[in-house]
């Protein structure tokens, strides 16, 4: 009785691995501006990075600054200097490379990790509605506060509501996820 109760420990124990993370699309190679005015091209600062994305502008007054702040804390919580971590803003007319760097500093965005991006409308919106399915680049400034996770092959593995704390303890964990799978 006792090896048919350790064999079924054995057993169900491997049962218990978290299952692979979903593959919800790939990201195509993208080029825009960063916060220092360098051109980004993603397949030089992301290709082989797990990264993580969100949609932001700065002189919003709702879920942006929170956003920025969670952002913040993910990059803390994960603390390994392979993980990127992009915002790119849905008002590319007003949130210059200078608009970007300050805004950054005021969030303690680090430089080589947490990219802070512009460029144009059309660029923009083919990465918020055609590569991320969030939302659009008008003139609404109406966007999603999902963060987005990204694998280090460009697959989009994951969403998550900010307004949720659950969710970013779930990106964390997810994050982690992949640095230990190699994903």
């Amino acid at each position: 009785m006792k090896r048919v109760a350790l064999l079924l420990t054995i057993l169900f124990a491997g049962c218990s691995r978290t299952p692979p993370l979903p593959s919800w699309g790939v990201v195509p190679d993208f080029t825009l501006t960063d916060q220092r005015a360098r051109t980004f091209l993603s397949k030089d600062h992301l290709d082989g990075h797990i990264w993580v994305g969100d949609f932001i502008f700065t002189n919003c007054t709702g879920p942006c600054p929170r956003m920025s702040t969670q952002m913040n804390q993910v990059q803390k919580a994960v603390n390994d200097p392979s993980v990127r971590y992009v915002s790119f803003t849905i008002d590319p007319d007003r949130d210059t490379p200078e608009v970007l760097a300050a805004y950054g500093k005021r969030y303690k965005a680090d430089p080589e990790a947490w990219f802070l991006l512009t460029g144009p409308k059309p660029e923009l919106k083919k990465l918020n509605y055609d590569t991320f399915h969030l939302g659009d680049v008008g003139g609404t400034l109406e966007h999603s506060t999902r963060f987005v996770l990204v694998d280090r092959k460009a697959r989009i593995r994951g969403f998550y509501d900010t307004s949720d704390p659950e969710n970013i303890r779930k990106l964390i964990a997810d994050i982690q996820t992949l640095l230990r799978d190699g994903s």
